[in-house]
């Protein structure tokens, strides 16, 4: 059984719950959202698994997961990116938000996410019961396939990737070649 922490708005934990009871009720829960780069700029979104229990098939972030009880935001982005992915890199959180969406299968999502961002340019080796397939793609692709297909794409991702572009823009965070120190599994 793989439980999330439940929050309050001011993300002051207020007990545990059953991930699928939490997704079932609409429970606030922590979540995170991992964005990599690869030096070129270029941006790694994965295509969720069919076998997902919400949102299959459609286009997302690197990856994404719910830390566990006892457990920083930091840690599960690092040890999700591993497992889902196979990539080990250093992220960076850039924000959090909390957002309250209904999905398929009669669930809700309602989260306080953390968004990390990492660069790599590692090929990824990800889990195939998690990941059906995945690109490097740039920001300008990225947007124009977004502005054309939304329903392609996962709803917690359209709501923070322009977002994540503009903190890059400002170089406050810099995917430039020689920053890159990741490890592939």
């Amino acid at each position: 059984m793989i439980e999330v922490i439940l929050v309050d708005e001011n993300n002051r934990e207020v007990g545990s719950m059953e991930k699928m009871e939490a997704h079932i009720k609409g429970e606030l829960h922590r979540a995170v959202s991992v964005f990599i780069i690869n030096s070129k700029g270029e941006w790694l979104l994965q295509r969720r698994a069919y076998e997902k229990y919400h949102s299959p098939c459609l286009w997302t972030n690197t990856c994404c997961s719910h830390p566990f009880p006892g457990e920083s935001a930091e840690s599960a982005a690092a040890r999700r990116l591993v497992e889902e992915m196979g990539i080990k890199c250093s992220l960076k959180e850039l924000f959090h938000f909390i957002y309250k969406e209904e999905l398929d299968n009669n669930l809700t999502e309602h989260e306080l996410d953390f968004v990390f961002v990492g660069v790599s340019d590692h090929i990824p080796n990800p889990d195939s019961s998690e990941v059906d397939s995945w690109k490097y793609v740039s920001f300008d692709w990225l947007e124009n396939d977004f502005n054309q297909y939304p329903e392609s794409y996962t709803v917690w991702f359209g709501k923070i990737f322009r977002r994540v572009n503009e903190i890059i823009s400002q170089s406050l965070f810099s995917p430039a070649p020689g920053t890159v120190r990741d490890t592939t599994f």
